[in-house]
């Protein structure tokens, strides 16, 4: 007999929540140990309590160290997408192609222009083919997919029409045989004629 399976809500019953806690804990933390081990990547988890009490563990045994690397993550995130704001309010955001923003930025880095460009131009500038090229990587993953969703209804509808030729010449195979076996003649018949050829001898 299978398990019984839980519903996600909250448990009422106090000892029960308790006990239910403890275990999905030490749960939690040991696949996060295992993940650590097998992939070879660092993993810090923190559970607090209803209590206030604190569960933590981390793979490098530094969960401040972790912490600090995570909210230096966010940090870096924020100013980037600070950055890509400013530079769709740049004076370059109006350019509708990737084509016509990298004629101008080609243009604008000539030799002969290269000197009117101030160091403001030439972050606005970066800033704007970053933007392009991430539109263009999440233009190529949306297509990507849907390519993979096509091909893979098709190779459904393969196994479907394949699954339905071979029922077809299974029951043409069946149909066939059935006919041969209705096309011969009688034992008995057969039985009658040699008889009938062993008198005459």
């Amino acid at each position: 007999m299978g398990r019984r399976k839980v519903e996600i809500k909250r448990i009422q019953d106090k000892n029960c929540r308790q006990v239910a806690f403890c275990k999905r804990r030490k749960g939690l933390l040991k696949k996060a140990k295992e993940i650590s081990i097998l992939c070879d990547v660092d993993v810090a988890v923190v559970i607090i309590s209803n209590r206030g009490r604190l569960h933590e563990f981390s793979s490098n045994n530094s969960l401040s160290g972790m912490l600090q690397r995570y909210e230096s993550h966010v940090e870096a995130e924020k100013e980037i997408n600070a950055e890509i704001q400013v530079a769709e309010h740049s004076k370059y955001s109006g350019f509708t192609t990737m084509g016509e923003l990298l004629q101008t930025t080609e243009r604008q880095l000539e030799e002969t222009n290269a000197d009117g460009l101030t160091v403001t131009d030439l972050i606005n500038l970066e800033n704007e083919l970053q933007t392009a090229l991430i539109q263009v990587r999440s233009r190529k993953t949306h297509l990507m997919l849907e390519s993979a969703k096509d091909l893979h209804e098709k190779e459904k509808l393969l196994q479907e029409e394949k699954k339905h030729l071979e029922d077809n010449i299974a029951r043409i195979k069946k149909n066939t045989k059935v006919n041969e076996m209705s096309d011969l003649p009688a034992p008995h018949i057969i039985c009658g004629q040699q008889r009938v050829a062993l008198n005459f001898l």
